[in-house]
């Protein structure tokens, strides 16, 4: 008997996640793009500039990401390298402090500033509750992290989202494929591109072999299937983690409820 953790919710083996900085107004034109096509994102918000000219008012905030999650993006955007300890707690604390405020919900992620990050950095976000953390490290690939603390994008949207599709869709390996997209929204009014991201959502939209979600969705997917209890010969399974974790039998995709013990 093949058994294998290579399934995301509804046994399909790919997902598709987008992950947008700062929190500026042009954020309600791609939240509503990504509403339109059912897409699922995260939006990484700078407590101090909620308000002020060009961003987002708090009041809406809860309204406007209903759909998606809000994530930490610290409080003024400095580089946490270049900061005192107190300072790198003060501003992703405060920052995930006046978000959960707003949006009604435990905080729970990021991106890094600038995509500056150390080892320390790390130590000092783990210890404010920050359980992943994006980088702006695009790889060109759809694996999953190791360390989602490094969590690396696939693309920028101004990459080639077109052909990454391609090769997203046409690949052929027996495991779990993430498709991962950054950027800010105010850049396609910078660059008045708006296209680039509508032909991209309306491509990538209604597929019944992708499952879209949020970061804080596929973190907490991917911890519960890497949290899978089998015995040595494979044909009892227990889960026990809070979420139903999906596993490939022979080929054929399997559910494991949460808090459930499975056998063949």
């Amino acid at each position: 008997m093949t058994v294998k953790t290579n399934l995301f919710p509804g046994g399909v083996r790919r997902a598709l996640t987008m992950s947008y900085d700062d929190g500026q107004l042009f954020d309600v034109r791609l939240a509503a793009l990504f509403d339109k096509y059912h897409i699922r994102g995260t939006f990484h918000l700078n407590s101090g500039n909620i308000g002020k000219e060009r961003y987002v008012k708090e009041s809406v905030l809860a309204q406007l990401y209903r759909n998606h999650e809000v994530s930490v993006h610290t409080v003024t955007h400095p580089y946490l390298t270049q900061i005192p300890d107190t300072g790198v707690l003060t501003e992703i604390l405060e920052d995930k402090k006046m978000l959960e405020a707003a949006c009604g919900y435990p905080v729970r992620g990021m991106s890094y500033p600038f995509g500056a990050y150390s080892e320390h950095v790390i130590e000092l976000a783990r210890s404010c509750g920050m359980e992943y953390s994006r980088t702006v490290e695009a790889t060109g690939r759809f694996d999953l992290p190791e360390d989602f603390m490094k969590w690396h994008p696939t693309a920028h949207h101004n990459g080639d989202l077109k052909g990454l599709w391609k090769q997203f869709k046409e690949r052929d390996f027996d495991q779990m494929l993430l498709f991962y997209v950054w950027g800010h929204s105010f850049e396609f009014d910078g660059a008045d591109n708006w296209e680039v991201m509508e032909e991209f959502c309306k491509m990538a939209a209604d597929q019944e072999d992708v499952w879209y979600a949020t970061n804080i969705q596929i973190k907490d997917y991917v911890t519960a299937a890497r949290s899978l209890v089998f015995s040595t010969d494979m044909h009892m399974v227990y889960n026990p983690s809070a979420l139903d974790v999906w596993i490939s039998v022979d080929g054929e995709p399997v559910c494991i409820r949460a808090g459930k013990l499975w056998k063949r």
